[in-house]
């Protein structure tokens, strides 16, 4: 399934590959690799409500400034919450990020091998095989709460929306 115009990279309009991920269907399964080459899957956080953001790239200012505050911000809400962040980014590049700037709450993933959860959740651009920027907020049965694709993939999410959403779902 591809759709194209759902977003735009520098104002112009990218294909998204995959199926769109909609507010009350269950969250489709997804591989994706964590900082240490371990393969994980949307089991390995289950029981707990996810705020999952896609991502371009952790190394862009965007990026890096979503990371940076849902770590500070969204972690501090409960231990029941796991924030995941995911993009194309090389495991090593997620590992040297998140050490230089002390993420220690987010988990991040990579779906370079795949693009297993950027066809999931209807995120992977076509063009570039870079995922698009969005915000998913899964509730302990991995039922989708919010979604929030990002119109333009250089500008932030809607923070207080998310934040809002996810206060709700906890």
């Amino acid at each position: 399934m591809e759709r194209k115009g759902i977003v735009t990279l520098k104002g112009s309009p990218v294909t998204l590959a995959g199926d769109e991920a909609k507010v009350g269907q269950k969250a489709s399964d997804f591989k994706a690799i964590d900082q240490n080459m371990a393969e994980k899957t949307l089991d390995d956080f289950k029981g707990k409500v996810k705020l999952i953001a896609s991502v371009p790239s952790l190394d862009t200012p965007v990026c890096d400034s979503e990371i940076k505050r849902f770590n500070d911000e969204a972690s501090k809400l409960s231990k029941e919450l796991a924030i995941i962040f995911i993009s194309m980014d090389l495991p090593f590049a997620q590992k040297r990020f998140c050490q230089e700037f002390d993420i220690n709450k987010v988990k991040t993933l990579s779906d370079h091998r795949d693009a297993s959860f950027g066809l999931s959740f209807g995120v992977l651009i076509k063009e570039l095989r870079l995922l698009a920027r969005a915000i998913f907020i899964l509730d302990k049965t991995d039922t989708i709460r919010y979604v929030e694709y990002v119109k333009e993939v250089g500008t932030p999410p809607d923070y207080n929306a998310a934040l809002a959403a996810l206060k709700q779902v906890l």
